[in-house]
């Protein structure tokens, strides 16, 4: 696909306003434009490198992608202390970020949600409504290739400090990840309400059951030299389906925001 500089700056004003997205649920299912993330990939080819410049620290890329600028009309809370949010990347009125975050482009973060410190949201990532994003978190950008899934965090969810969401993984809407919890594209996550591991989706993708609690926990070696050692390996578990006491134990947040 043919991308010029003028459709470029088209689709990243688009994006940037909320009109357009990288992914986008249809019928109930999570679908992929493509063609969205090929003409991001074609920004970096179409830039060229130039020295910018961020209050009294410069910074060098292409000049296709200078750090997006905000207005009070745009209805966004940027709390000062070192937040970067890339040209191309949506952040919905009533969202608040803290410092020092990092938004990547094409990334869509949407109402109400809170981007707490030393969070970064990586390229292409679908945040939804009324989410908790805790302090140190990584939310993994996928852009290449131009048709994988990116990761999405789906609404109400509650992600816990420390963790890591990579790989096009899905967290599905009101899950709570206790902090800590590393998920990526080869996770195998226990259901200890169930007793067994959680199948793939039909893409084959990691997926957070909808409600879920996942806390870190272990499972024993079960093959080779080290069956039967005592060693164990890290594994999420899900403990229980969300409940009265636990949206309690969440709701603080609204008292923040």
């Amino acid at each position: 696909m043919e991308v010029t500089l003028e459709r470029f700056n088209e689709v990243m004003s688009a994006l940037e306003a909320g009109q357009l997205r990288v992914a986008e649920k249809v019928g109930g299912q999570w679908k992929v434009n493509t063609w969205v993330k090929e003409v991001i990939l074609a920004g970096f080819r179409l830039g060229a490198m130039c020295e910018m410049s961020e209050g009294q620290f410069p910074f060098f890329d292409k000049d296709s992608y200078p750090v997006r600028k905000f207005s009070l009309s745009d209805g966004v809370r940027i709390v000062p202390g070192g937040t970067s949010i890339r040209r191309g990347a949506y952040v919905a009125p009533g969202a608040i970020v803290m410092p020092p975050s990092y938004i990547n482009v094409g990334a869509f973060v949407d109402e109400g949600t809170m981007v707490d410190s030393h969070v970064t949201i990586g390229s292409c990532a679908q945040v939804g409504k009324h989410i908790h994003i805790s302090a140190s978190t990584q939310i993994g950008g996928v852009l290449e290739p131009a048709g994988a899934m990116p990761t999405i965090i789906e609404d109400g969810a509650f992600i816990g400090g420390n963790c890591g969401i990579y790989e096009g993984t899905i967290v599905r809407s009101g899950a709570v990840v206790a902090s800590g919890v590393i998920i990526t594209s080869s996770t195998a996550i226990f259901d200890a309400t169930k007793g067994e591991f959680l199948a793939r989706n039909a893409d084959g993708r990691v997926e957070v059951p909808q409600g879920a609690v996942v806390v870190s926990g272990s499972k024993p070696v079960s093959r080779g030299p080290a069956a039967g050692s005592g060693v164990s390996l890290y594994c999420p578990v899900i403990v229980k389906y969300r409940d009265e006491k636990t949206a309690g134990s969440v709701a603080l947040e609204d008292m923040l925001r």
